[in-house]
């Protein structure tokens, strides 16, 4: 718990202080969204935090609402625009998350919070992550983000929660701007977004 609230703080003092740089940024893609896709300029989705909770995450919007003539939304790669795979390319969809940050559903570092539904189909290994508070970026992220399988993923998320510690998560931050320069990882194969995780690939089945 005394290592938890020292990441908390650090959480705090990092996001506080840098808020003159990360504003006016946000502010300036939230314009830019608007203009391109219009509104919502958000798009808020639940997702899974520390113990299992809940929490409604916040991001930029990166695709049109664009449906088929029953109603249904049209594929990610269809509604994905050349101006959102920017946004993705460069991480900007991801800024308002430290809105979520601010209010203690994330930290700055930790497993990726997912969706709600796929709690279920986690193994008792992998659920694990839910540990910790999921993090705007984690060692999954800086180890090759979507280009990398949902079993990777998984294990490097036990991985961090094991060796979890305020060094890693400055290496963690560091490798993250690295990778968000080089535009590392930003797809996942053929898939214009990573596919859906179904359930459980090992030996056994997931613990419910």
């Amino acid at each position: 718990m005394a290592a938890y609230r020292a990441k908390r703080i650090v959480d705090l003092v990092l996001v506080c202080t840098s808020a003159p740089l990360w504003l006016p940024l946000l502010a300036a893609v939230a314009w830019m969204v608007r203009r391109r896709l219009g509104s919502p300029v958000l798009f808020r989705q639940q997702r899974t935090g520390r113990a299992g909770r809940a929490f409604g995450m916040v991001k930029f919007r990166s695709m049109t609402n664009a449906r088929d003539d029953t109603g249904r939304l049209l594929p990610d790669a269809v509604r994905l625009t050349p101006f959102g795979r920017w946004l993705r390319s460069t991480s900007l969809d991801e800024l308002p998350e430290l809105l979520n940050v601010l209010r203690g559903d994330m930290s700055l570092v930790g497993p990726r919070p997912l969706l709600p539904q796929y709690t279920a189909r986690y193994s008792a290994a992998h659920r694990r992550r839910l540990e910790l508070a999921p993090g705007l970026t984690g060692l999954a992220q800086v180890s090759g983000r979507n280009a990398i399988d949902w079993p990777a993923k998984f294990e490097l998320d036990v991985r961090y929660v094991d060796s979890c510690s305020l060094t890693l998560d400055a290496s963690i931050l560091w490798q993250t701007v690295r990778a968000v320069v080089v535009r590392d990882g930003i797809s996942a194969g053929s898939d214009a977004t990573m596919p859906e995780f179904i359930g459980y690939d090992g030996p056994g089945p997931p613990s419910c």
